[in-house]
């Protein structure tokens, strides 16, 4: 069956605030539900803060105080709902838990959407970045067993499997080449628009999480290892925004980020296995269809012009959340030794590369590597979750 959100009625405005009885989900079960809810949960938390971020920097730039008011009201709800799903996630699990679930959220949604993007450039930029994703998982995972003594195949579950991908001490290049070329809005698909805001903002909110709990550790390698790997994801932000075209309007960019939370919601709704859970997402997408509505209106006024000739006139297939184990390891097969120069991509470093490694390393080894060490010295060997046979690049050497 269709679904139009633009045709859909959903909850009026004044009827979405929640007190706090309301507001107090109950958090998932970290032993016994899906690993993809809580990736679900995750994903849909970085989408919401970027929905509060972006509203502020609309009014921020928007002099009319009724409009600033009615922006105001629906952030209001948008930061309800954000705190409703981040609520979701269980307080017994450890901050190196939920940091293994965010690389799962990284590793299989940026998969998924690399496999469904029809733009050959776009396609790249998110096989690229999710090889760095990859490797983040595998050098967490391995602090995980380090520092609390566990294994991450309890987190994901062998749904999405734990070994190097590109070695993150690569990942550090020159900010200029981490530029890309922007979408064409007048000739890109929707869909295309869709996966550039989602990517860009599940990347931008575990930057935000890196940064934040990065510097709560004792022990020195995980402040190391936190730092570096929040390093990069900041490159992996500029990577993804810079394909959003800069020459879309205010009104225009507030319109797609409705649209696309009416789709997360949507696609969540349809896939999610926990039935508490998929409650919230419809809620949640009851009352994004009036935020989209409010958009809409907000897109004709100012824009005139009107949302159909943006928007797709039905959401795609849901955005789904499954293992992506052969894809990614086609991938570490033909592109793990890539690296980007200008807004293109080689398979060989180049001056900029070379001089920015210099810098950033110090002559030193980088943390990301140190952790393999110091875990391989503790325990015999380094932590890995092969579940479909040995890594498909034993040539290259992925730790220095």
């Amino acid at each position: 069956m269709t679904f139009n959100p633009l045709r859909e009625r959903g909850i009026p405005l004044d009827k979405q605030l929640r007190n706090w009885r309301e507001l107090n989900v109950t958090p998932i079960d970290p032993d016994h539900s899906d690993p993809y809810t809580r990736c679900r949960v995750i994903a849909m938390n970085g989408i919401e803060v970027e929905a509060i971020m972006f509203s502020h920097q609309l009014a921020r730039h928007c002099p009319n105080v009724d409009i600033k008011r009615q922006l105001a009201q629906v952030r209001y709800i948008e930061a309800q709902q954000q705190k409703a799903v981040n609520w979701l996630l269980p307080g017994l699990a450890s901050v190196l838990e939920t940091t293994i679930a965010y690389e799962q959220v990284a590793v299989d949604l940026t998969s998924w959407v690399a496999r469904m993007e029809p733009d050959p450039y776009l396609k790249q930029a998110y096989q690229f970045g999710v090889l760095e994703d990859f490797d983040h998982l595998y050098r967490y995972a391995n602090l995980y067993e380090l520092i609390e003594h566990r294994r991450a195949e309890k987190i994901v579950d062998g749904l999405t499997e734990v070994m190097p991908g590109r070695p993150t001490y690569m990942h550090h290049r020159d900010p200029f080449d981490n530029v890309r070329e922007p979408y064409d809005k007048t000739a890109t698909a929707p869909i295309s628009k869709g996966h550039a805001l989602t990517i860009m903002a599940a990347e931008q909110q575990t930057m935000n999480f890196y940064m934040n709990v990065g510097p709560t550790y004792m022990e020195p390698i995980a402040r190391q290892l936190y730092q570096e790997i929040g390093l990069i994801e900041e490159e992996h932000v500029t990577h993804y925004e810079s394909l959003v075209d800069p020459g879309e309007t205010w009104w225009e960019m507030l319109l797609h980020h409705e649209y696309n939370e009416c789709y997360l919601y949507h696609s969540f709704m349809e896939t999610e296995t926990d039935p508490k859970v998929k409650a919230v997402w419809e809620l949640h997408l009851n009352m994004e269809l009036e935020h989209l509505r409010l958009a809409a209106d907000l897109f004709k006024r100012h824009d005139g012009r009107e949302p159909e000739q943006v928007l797709a006139p039905e959401l795609p297939a849901p955005v789904t959340f499954e293992p992506n184990k052969a894809y990614v390891r086609e991938l570490l097969a033909t592109q793990i030794d890539f690296t980007t120069i200008g807004t293109g991509y080689v398979q060989d470093a180049h001056e900029r590369f070379e001089k920015m490694q210099e810098a950033v390393m110090g002559g030193e080894p980088a943390p990301s590597e140190q952790v393999i060490n110091d875990n391989r010295d503790k325990a015999g060997r380094e932590y890995r979750l092969e579940t479909e046979g040995p890594h498909p690049v034993q040539s290259l050497r992925l730790d220095r």
